[in-house]
């Protein structure tokens, strides 16, 4: 009986190997942007989301001089940005929706956290302003919108942080 229990525990991995890659990988439906509310006390997810990039560069700095080898252009990095565009199903009168609005009516900055809501751990967050907010209303689908961020300094890799479990709440749960 001791040997069919064994047999049960994965075969001495054999072949369930959990530590693959494709055991580990993350789907791309539980990462998800969200915004601070005002009071900072509120993580809200952005309703309706179905896309996100996030998006870091560096500028290139050309270093090439009459002894680099084989004619080829030499570069270094320079400055670094980043920015992030998410899209979904408009959803009105959300709570994210309207604090986005605002934010983008007045200019203000967006304080922002991206976290995998499998796991609830944050993944990155910065400061960010709001350089698009689109919305489409074909006669035919659903009004959509389209947002674009761009950073205001660093986007910090909270994966290395020690940060406390996140979790979003919809308008609904904030309310009630």
């Amino acid at each position: 009986m001791g040997y069919i229990k064994q047999l049960f525990a994965y075969d001495e991995n054999k072949y369930c190997d959990f530590n693959s890659t494709a055991a580990k990988a993350t789907a791309g439906m539980n990462i998800i942007l969200s915004i601070w509310d005002t009071t900072g006390e509120n993580l809200l997810a952005i309703a309706g989301q179905q896309g996100l990039t996030i998006n870091r560069s560096a500028e290139s700095i050309e270093v090439t001089s009459k002894d680099t080898e084989g004619g080829w252009k030499s570069k270094i990095a320079g400055m670094k940005e980043w920015s992030v565009d998410t899209d979904g199903i408009y959803v009105f009168d959300d709570e994210s929706h309207t604090l986005l609005s605002t934010y983008f009516e007045n200019g203000d900055p967006v304080c922002v956290k991206i976290i995998n809501k499998k796991t609830s751990t944050g993944l990155f967050g910065g400061l960010a302003v709001i350089t698009d907010y689109s919305l489409e209303a074909p006669y035919d689908d659903s009004t959509t919108f389209s947002i674009s961020l761009e950073g205001m300094g660093a986007l910090v890799d909270l994966t290395s942080e020690s940060t406390s479990t996140d979790s979003t709440t919809t308008s609904e749960e904030a309310e009630g």
